[in-house]
């Protein structure tokens, strides 16, 4: 009834003063062998040992696995979204589902800028020529020139928006539930924004009604340049019409930093074309310790109304 589980990959736990009042108290911290994302089966045995917390990284959160666990009271997701939890089942088994959304922000919104920069002057393959002996004159895009299409305008698509304007490009935005927007921001249907933007740039939670907003239609619907860039996550994006998207000219470049099954196998890594990372959007120094230490102390706090601490 003491332990804490850490699911992440990777946690600073020595310079983290909310854990370290939590060990003070006794607690005893329980961390991922894997240093990967689990599974179901694997976090149901981590959770197994009578864990009362949890600092989640971005593994299935499922019934299955709530539904296992009898002294889970708290979940502190390190991160942003939720999609990976089951939050009606948190609710029905009496577990508080807390986040952090704004700790990550910035690095993933700079992660996006770089993507753009780097796809817009096709840095990559003047860099791979180079090394080859080649010196090619290749003449890249201007972000000043470009418009930006904006898909979700919560902390990240705003600070996305705010970065690209500083470039002085054009900035458009899909979003039904936005509640404000940058200044010069155009909010408009998700149809006119694929038909309008030359980059488009994904920055939404996922759930069933967002399972691969960009698929093949979506992808005919874009200008023969445009840029796709997915660093929000897995499943937006239907891989495979991507990669043919990429493959037959479609598009003209995209980058990805997250996949619906990881680490990613699958056929884009075939295609030049494309940028891709390992779901690294948040791993910023500055912004990952951010993160954990308000994960940490979201994870204390809900401990504490829970009464299980002081």
């Amino acid at each position: 009834m003491n332990a804490l589980v850490i699911s992440t990959s990777s946690f600073d736990i020595d310079n983290n003063p909310p854990l370290q009042q939590l060990l003070q108290q006794g607690m005893h911290i329980i961390t991922n062998p894997h240093r990967r994302k689990l599974t179901e089966d694997e976090i149901i045995e981590l959770l197994s040992g009578g864990a009362i917390g949890l600092i989640a990284g971005i593994e299935p959160l499922t019934e299955r696995v709530l539904e296992s666990t009898r002294n889970l009271k708290v979940i502190s997701r390190c991160g942003a979204g939720l999609d990976s939890v089951d939050l009606a089942a948190a609710k029905h088994h009496g577990i508080t589902v807390l986040n952090t959304p704004e700790a990550p922000a910035q690095a993933v919104a700079e992660l996006t800028l770089g993507y753009i920069l780097t796809l817009l002057r096709q840095i990559n393959p003047i860099d791979q020529a180079v090394r080859k002996g080649e010196w090619p004159r290749t003449q890249g895009r201007l972000l000043a020139a470009q418009t930006v299409g904006i898909i979700g305008m919560g902390h990240i698509g705003r600070r996305v928006a705010r970065l690209c304007q500083a470039f002085e490009a054009t900035v458009i935005a899909h979003d039904p539930y936005a509640n404000q927007v940058p200044e010069d921001v155009t909010l408009m249907p998700l149809e006119q924004l694929l038909v309008t933007a030359d980059i488009i740039t994904l920055h939404l939670p996922y759930a069933p009604d967002t399972h691969h907003l960009l698929d093949t239609k979506a992808f005919a619907a874009m200008k023969p340049e445009a840029i796709v860039i997915n660093a929000a996550r897995g499943g937006l994006v239907d891989e495979n019409a991507l990669a043919a998207a990429l493959q037959t000219g479609k598009l003209s470049a995209a980058a990805l930093d997250v996949f619906e099954q990881e680490p990613y196998h699958g056929p884009l890594i075939e295609c030049g074309n494309i940028i891709l990372t390992s779901h690294v959007g948040s791993l910023a120094r500055e912004s990952r310790q951010r993160m954990e230490i308000e994960a940490a102390e979201n994870l204390l706090q809900g401990l504490i109304k829970t009464g299980l601490i002081k």
